[in-house]
């Protein structure tokens, strides 16, 4: 019989070959337990059980959030023999569970994320009202997708809507809704809110909207965010994260758009007051103008009743003034060439004067001067 010897590297080499044969992912559910974080980047722990613990080994960006020892969790991963740390799980996903576990990991990330004010009311912002255009982000074919459009048509019209299909529950959901927030902040013509909503379910199936990916996407999207998880036992982190939350994707549309029948009543009702009001303006102005205008008419027969006598008087002073009206009271010009004589001394003996009367003219000889009386 001839054994085969290896060196310790190929043994090494081809154990991992048989395990990613074999053993490519697989999935371990136990109690966590010897969890710790080096430099904010490495994460070790064992999985135990009253039988057996496995150790595992990642990153920071795996993780769902804060954990503790003692807490039921399902991981999922890649079997290594490290050449130097023995063996261990690479892991890639970690999810909680029971509901035990999963209200102390939500716990433990709404500490955190409320701590770095993730949560606090200054940072939330109005939605617009009614939006021209959503992102929505849900499963195709969901009763979460068509109560939400079902809502949404039957209030309102000329929304625009992208949809983004994703998981809302399973290991794939976190980073699938995480790409859609990205995807939809980075649109070409940007929605105005982006919708995040799933119908109800047990609190395993919600753990997506309490992943500390999900809650921080939420966060830091530059598009106002609405999320409608449809429970009322339990809110996720991701509603509270959101700008706006709603209770039901039903509520969701509502909040977003208003009733158009509503709005039509509403805009009868504006209508007929301001009927009224303009007639009623309309009346006081009518008023208004009847009062001008007899105030108008006052002034001006006052002011024509000024002028009238104002006229007579200068009439009556243009008489008096008048030359021919003094003829007529019986007075004469006396003219010579025309030139008007106003002393008796401008008059010699023979001087052929002209008198002037009212009814006309004639010519006379100075005879002598009469001495005066």
């Amino acid at each position: 019989m001839n054994d085969l010897v290896l060196s310790v590297g190929e043994f090494v080499a081809y154990l991992n070959q048989t395990l990613e044969t074999a053993y490519p992912y697989v999935t371990i559910e136990g109690e966590l337990s010897n969890f710790k974080v080096s430099r904010g980047r490495w994460v070790y722990f064992d999985l135990k059980d009253e039988e057996a613990s496995v150790r595992f080994f990642g990153t920071v960006y795996a993780l769902p959030g804060p954990l503790e020892d003692g807490m039921t969790v399902r991981v999922s991963g890649s079997p290594r023999l490290h050449p130097q740390f023995g063996f261990s799980v690479n892991f890639q996903q970690i999810t909680p569970v029971g509901e035990g576990s999963i209200k102390k990991a939500s716990d433990l990330l709404a500490k955190k994320l409320e701590a770095e004010g993730i949560f606090a009311p200054e940072r939330k912002r109005p939605l617009p009202y009614p939006p021209a255009r959503i992102a929505l982000i849900t499963a195709e074919g969901s009763a979460a997708l068509a109560d939400f459009i079902k809502i949404l048509n039957a209030r309102w019209q000329g929304v625009a809507v992208d949809f983004f299909d994703v998981q809302v529950q399973g290991d794939l959901a976190p980073e699938q809704i995480v790409r859609a927030i990205n995807s939809a902040n980075a649109l070409q013509t940007p929605p105005e809110i982006i919708v995040l909503t799933r119908g109800g379910g047990s609190a395993e199936d919600l753990m997506a909207f309490s992943d500390e990916r999900v809650v921080r996407a939420v966060a830091a999207s530059r598009v106002p965010t609405l999320v409608a998880i449809g429970h009322e036992v339990d809110i996720s982190l991701a509603e509270l994260a959101a700008d706006v939350r709603a209770s039901t994707p039903s509520n969701a549309a509502e909040i977003l758009t208003p009733d158009r029948r509503e709005v039509l009543r509403s805009l009868k009702q504006i209508r007929g007051e301001l009927n009224t009001k303009l007639i009623q303006s309309m009346k006081i102005k009518k008023a208004e103008v009847d009062r001008a205008k007899s105030e108008l008419d006052k002034a001006l027969r006052a002011s024509f009743e000024a002028s009238k006598s104002r006229l007579q008087v200068a009439s009556r002073l243009l008489m008096a003034y008048d030359p021919n009206e003094a003829l007529r009271r019986g007075y004469a010009l006396i003219r010579i060439g025309g030139k008007v004589i106003k002393q008796s001394a401008a008059l010699k003996p023979d001087d052929i004067v002209v008198l002037q009367f009212y009814d006309g003219n004639i010519a006379a000889k100075i005879l002598h001067n009469i001495e005066k009386m």
